[in-house]
């Protein structure tokens, strides 16, 4: 006969199976992120403390239920940091560092760069190019552009040819200028500009056609540069990038039946073909990229057999852009602008396309079934942009081009904001250029052009569609969200704050949920929201509460895509 269960025994089995039926009715998740400030950016369920991952995606975002509905093999306590979704750069240079090259951007003086070149020449020796990018002499301890006169006293055997941070500029040495025949007599070149000393000699800089030099110099294999791209790609991870623009590629190297050149034809340029391999052999472990594509002409793009939106959701091609550009930049300066230089009566920078040029390219692009985000940044540039952009839309309306100009450093003026707002034609901005480039506009600008430099606000309140990126001055997305929020340069000085910033929510929209409609991933990205992928990012202070000034102080803890941690600090 058998024996009657205790009341003990009978409470502990149902504890057991209470236990049983709460562990059945949970369900399966991969990460659990818990306990913290989330930020979604979804409108319509903004802020939540906990997200569950599973596959790769989002499934659930909450509060402390999350932990009872849900079971994970890993759960992150974020310990009330920040979770935001992964920061998307819309304008991103991944330029690498061939060989012969030196890490020109961590110089903090001339003297620097030129021991940077010296060592360089000695490890190459006599006669071999060194090259180099990202210099700027607002970060020189004296305060100019280095010269052909400091390149020759570190390297009077090599030829040297350094580019500034932007492409903008460079500068050669004197062996330099003789393989790119460049001397006294030398008129300058179509859409371009040779700097020169008081005696009319060549100091070395050249602005706009940095080609100049580069094409004398032995370019780099695609296997000695897939290393450094990678490296450049893995380093965006721990500014919380997830997902970016990369502005400069082409399809030099695809077969000469698709649109390609013949090898001895092929610029420098890193190609579609050579990501391709990358993200093949590396691409579960770095952020996700959309290509543009520098226009070929028009034959060419009609052999290539792939449009905007080709590949996947690691890398895909995305617009005709941002070369040829409309104009140069202002660290040239060939800005092309409405009204004349300061101080420089008759001069108002230069266009870089004959206007049937541009207008051809965009009617082909569009008739070819391309995203169009063409390099645009003085007024004048913004300007004839949009009328042509708007010509073409007017002639052959497209339902959702998403089209839009790539920089929109100065405000153009009004009734080009209203032509934006009445075609869909978005605006991709940096405003950290403004932290980083103030000096250089405050010699070339003035009054009402220079106040309102780098502008959000405006264009916002005509209803522009905006979003944010960095162009590499500097890349990391806080500066950004910083200078949109309070129009303030590294100086301090605030330009037209209250005509041109933004709210946090608005700064950080454009570098997520915004940034991710851009290249057409609104579905997938951009926000914290059930069923798109768990590509986040974990901060140590909430950026929407800190104070101003601790923005840049901020920390990025983790960064994950597909729910992965690529990185942890």
């Amino acid at each position: 006969m058998a024996r009657a269960l205790s009341p003990l025994r009978l409470f502990a089995a149902a504890l057991l199976a209470c236990a049983s039926s709460q562990a059945l009715a949970q369900e399966a998740a991969d990460l659990l992120l818990t306990n913290g400030e989330v930020v979604t950016m979804d409108p319509d369920h903004p802020f939540a403390s906990a997200v569950a991952v599973r596959d790769g995606r989002i499934v659930a975002v909450g509060g402390a239920e999350l932990s009872e509905a849900y079971t994970a093999p890993e759960t992150i306590d974020l310990a009330g940091r920040t979770l935001m979704p992964g920061f998307i750069d819309t304008h991103i240079h991944i330029i690498g560092q061939a060989p012969r090259a030196i890490a020109a951007g961590k110089a903090r003086s001339i003297a620097q760069l030129q021991e940077m070149v010296r060592a360089k020449a000695r490890e190459l020796g006599p006669g071999e190019w060194i090259t180099g990018y990202g210099w700027d002499e607002a970060q020189m301890a004296e305060g100019r552009n280095p010269l052909r006169a400091d390149l020759d006293a570190a390297a009077p055997d090599n030829p040297v040819a350094l580019t500034r941070a932007g492409h903008h500029s460079i500068v050669g040495n004197s062996l330099a200028l003789a393989k790119a025949g460049i001397d006294a007599q030398t008129p300058d070149p179509e859409h371009g500009l040779i700097e020169r000393g008081a005696d009319g000699v060549p100091n070395g800089l050249v602005r706009e056609r940095t080609d100049l030099f580069l094409s004398h110099v032995p370019p780099a294999t695609s296997e000695e540069m897939k290393p450094s791209w990678t490296a450049e790609l893995m380093a965006l991870l721990p500014l919380g990038i997830t997902s970016l623009m990369e502005a400069l590629s082409t399809i030099d190297d695809e077969p000469v039946d698709k649109g390609g050149l013949a090898p001895e034809k092929r610029g420098a340029v890193h190609t579609w073909r050579q990501f391709r391999e990358i993200y093949a052999a590396h691409g579960t472990e770095l952020p996700r990229t959309t290509m543009y594509i520098v226009y070929p002409g028009a034959e060419r793009l009609k052999r290539f057999p792939w449009r905007t939106g080709h590949g996947d959701d690691r890398l895909k091609i995305g617009p005709i852009g941002e070369a040829p550009g409309v104009d140069g930049g202002f660290t040239g300066p060939t800005a092309w602008t409405l009204a004349d230089y300061k101080g420089m009566e008759g001069f108002r920078g230069r266009l870089a396309i004959e206007p049937d040029a541009l207008e051809e390219m965009v009617r082909t692009s569009r008739d070819l079934g391309w995203q169009m985000g063409i390099h645009a940044i003085g007024d004048a540039a913004i300007e004839r942009l949009i009328d042509v952009y708007a010509a073409a839309l007017d002639e052959k309306p497209l339902e959702d081009h998403r089209w839009f100009s790539s920089h929109l450093t100065m405000l153009p003026p009004e009734a080009t904001l209203e032509t934006m707002a009445a075609h869909g034609i978005w605006g991709a901005a940096q405003p950290n250029f403004l932290y980083n480039l103030e000096g250089r506009y405050q010699q070339t600008l003035e009054g009402r052009a220079l106040t309102h430099i780098n502008p959000l606000g405006s264009p916002l309140r005509h209803g522009v569609k905006m979003v944010l990126g960095s162009d590499n001055l500097p890349i990391g997305p806080l500066y950004g969200v910083y200078v949109a929020v309070t129009r303030k340069a590294e100086s301090g000085t605030a330009y037209a704050r209250e005509e041109e910033d933004v709210s946090r929510m608005a700064a950080l929209a454009m570098y997520t949920r915004e940034a991710a409609y851009l290249s057409f991933d609104e579905d997938n990205r951009g926000t914290i929201t059930p069923g798109k992928f768990a590509d986040l990012v974990v901060l140590d202070r909430n950026l929407l509460t800190v104070p101003e000034e601790e923005i840049l102080a901020t920390k990025v803890d983790l960064t994950l895509v597909d729910g992965k941690v690529l990185y942890r600090r």
